[in-house]
């Protein structure tokens, strides 16, 4: 994979918790950007795009969403190119779409969804065309409260369940994050954990190919983890792992 993935970049504001106490301590005005006359917006740092993502969701929390259907002079601009400023691997839950947690419009976001949000050589294609061709500052691997592919690794894992064919491949791919799961947790807090190490699982794979190795020290682009909560809606940004953390898969 001929990527840069690397988390660099100054700490995330809010980083770990839950709750506005995250959010307050936002500085919004660098992430409002106007757009150009030809629809795109200003290239950012991967802070801005963080902030801007952030922010999105705070006015999505609060029911303040301003995200609005497209003008067709915005669709035409879309038809052109896009200039999307942040690549999302998330889900195929149907409960998390991105664009509406993030309140973003068209053309704002890139985003590659699959079960368990898990990384395979269809994903690793998409985010290397997502860095190489859309030049996103910003890459976030986005998991959920409650996720049904890693509820079933779980049980494959802690109680013996099997599945059959394809949905047992994706499960393999997820087998290798629940390694250090308790499993004297309770169910609950079994998931709550589990669906966190998937998360940093998949920034740990995207760190370890040879581009995202390099770009650790290139610091061009930043990864980051978070987790949706499907009864608030707010996402939870995790703590930044550090390069040594993400260079070697554990």
């Amino acid at each position: 994979m001929s990527c840069h993935l690397a988390p660099g970049g100054p700490p995330i504001r809010g980083c770990g918790a839950t709750g506005s106490d995250a959010l307050s301590q936002a500085k919004p005005g660098p992430c409002r950007r106007a757009r150009s006359h030809d629809g795109r917006l200003p290239r950012m740092t991967s802070a801005e795009a963080l902030q801007r993502l952030i922010d999105g969701n705070e006015r999505f929390v609060s029911g303040a969403s301003v995200q609005r259907l497209p003008t067709h002079d915005r669709l035409e601009h879309l038809a052109e190119a896009q200039h999307p400023f942040a690549t999302i691997l998330g889900c195929s839950d149907s409960r998390v779409p991105p664009e509406m947690v993030f309140d973003q419009g068209f053309g704002d976001l890139f985003i590659v969804r699959v079960a368990g949000n898990v990384v395979g050589t269809e994903i690793l294609g998409s985010l290397a065309y997502a860095l190489g061709h859309l030049a996103t500052p910003l890459f976030v691997i986005l998991g959920h409260e409650g996720c049904g592919a890693v509820q079933a690794a779980l049980r494959a894992r802690l109680g013996g369940a099997t599945e059959r064919g394809n949905l047992a491949a994706l499960l393999d791919a997820i087998l290798p994050a629940l390694q250090g799961i308790d499993p004297r947790e309770s169910s609950a807090g079994q998931l709550h954990s589990a669906v966190e190490t998937n998360v940093r699982w998949a920034m740990r794979q995207l760190a370890a190919t040879p581009g995202g190795r390099a770009a650790l020290a290139d610091g061009r682009v930043r990864l980051v983890g978070a987790v949706y909560e499907l009864a608030t809606g707010r996402v939870r940004f995790l703590h930044d792992e550090g390069a040594q953390a993400l260079q070697t898969p554990s």
